[in-house]
């Protein structure tokens, strides 16, 4: 007997096409997520900058910490010049500036990074948790009594206006706007300064005008202390010259009194001849003077009698006669 031919069924189940594509759109979505995840990580390891990829001239400028907040007060303002001159965005700002702390001020950092979580941090978090190292309460006080008795001395007006500035940044609660700042600036200046700024009817307002005035006057005070040391130079060398001039003029006038009254001069002449003698006889040697017998005889000639024959004094008998021959 030969088996019954079976129908097909002309309608077989049909799959869900739907739940299909929705599946593989889902792992197709899944694994998008997982490689933007893995590129965001290989890109946040590029982003650290290395040392011969930075141009010498961008490269950011070392910090090693400082107990001087003026000190970390001009790195954190040169950084910050570079990098926004670089372009980065404010998460590569943090790692621009995290590669260049050295010594203490990279083991401030690893404190940081331990204490929070540093991959999302921007900018503005990175200069708060500097300024909280940095710029403690005792420091900031030191600071602020430094600003308030700060004057410029011998300072220039553009050597005392860039330590103002620092000073004031660190205490930016006494100089809270522009009119309190200008007052506290004419009173940093010297007296002979702030006298010329402050002269006319309009005082200035503003920090620029402020501090153009006080150039202006410095300016002016340097003129006019230059031209007096010129002067005072001039009458120091004429009484120099003066001084040297003075004995040729004095020795002039002698020999012209000479010359004029010759008896004068002879007699100047004589007195000084006679000095010279006396001091020249004084030097001599003292030689033994001879005895005169003569002078002697006729001195003791007085003691002798009267001759009666001849009428002389002498001893013993009259004297022959002496016969020429």
């Amino acid at each position: 007997m030969s088996r019954p031919r079976t129908r097909a069924n002309p309608n077989p189940q049909e799959p869900d096409l739907a739940n299909l594509v929705a599946t593989l759109q889902r792992q197709l979505q899944e694994q998008q997520q997982e490689t933007n995840q893995l590129r965001e990580q290989v890109a946040q390891l590029n982003q650290i900058p290395q040392a011969n990829e930075i141009p010498p001239r961008m490269k950011p400028p070392e910090f090693e910490g400082t107990t001087d907040p003026l000190v970390a007060d001009n790195w954190l303002i040169d950084i910050q010049v570079i990098l926004d001159f670089m372009g980065l965005t404010e998460h590569e700002k943090v790692l621009c500036a995290s590669f260049a702390l050295k010594k203490d001020a990279r083991h401030w950092w690893k404190t940081v990074q331990m204490r929070r979580n540093v991959a999302n941090m921007d900018w503005q978090d990175f200069v708060a948790e500097f300024n909280t190292m940095y710029y403690n309460g005792e420091i900031l006080a030191v600071q602020q009594d430094e600003f308030t008795s700060f004057k410029q001395g011998s300072m220039s007006v553009v050597e005392a206006v860039n330590k103002f500035e620092q000073l004031s940044r660190l205490c930016p609660e006494l100089v809270p706007n522009e009119k309190e700042k200008v007052r506290r600036m004419m009173k940093m200046f010297r007296t002979d300064i702030s006298k010329q700024v402050s002269a006319g009817s309009s005082p200035p307002t503003l920090v620029a005008d402020c501090i153009s005035r006080a150039m202006r006057a410095e300016y002016w005070i340097n003129q006019d202390k230059e031209a007096r040391a010129q002067i005072f130079k001039a009458k120091k060398e004429e009484k120099v010259m003066e001084k040297q001039l003075q004995p040729r003029q004095n020795q002039e006038t002698n020999l012209k009194g000479q010359t004029s009254n010759p008896n004068q001069y002879s007699k100047q002449f004589g007195r000084n001849k006679r000095k010279g003698n006396a001091m020249g006889q004084g030097q001599q040697r003292n030689y033994p003077q001879k005895k005169n017998n003569r002078g002697n005889e006729g001195n003791n000639n007085n003691n002798y009698p009267v001759c009666a024959q001849c009428g002389r004094k002498h001893l013993g008998p009259e004297p022959e006669p002496s016969v020429p021959e």
